[in-house]
């Protein structure tokens, strides 16, 4: 007997895309409030230092325009 999980996956595959995108989409979400709360601490510190760096100099920023440039041209 298939577990739930499957039955319900199968169940899912029969929707239509838009109700597949839209179940896909509240399930992703029901994720997001889980998030783990020391994981979000260090991804703050990370900003605060990066931002710090930017600040003092010791590193120089980029354009979103040459970084995405570089980006596309290495897919190539």
């Amino acid at each position: 007997m298939a577990s739930p999980a499957r039955q319900l996956e199968s169940k899912a595959l029969k929707l239509s895309p838009r109700e597949r995108a839209r179940l896909a989409e509240r399930l992703i979400a029901s994720l997001d409030n889980e998030a783990d709360a020391d994981a979000e601490a260090v991804w703050v510190r990370e900003a605060e230092r990066r931002l710090d760096e930017l600040r003092t100099g010791r590193v120089k920023g980029r354009s979103a325009a040459s970084v995405f440039r570089e980006a596309r041209s290495s897919l190539r």
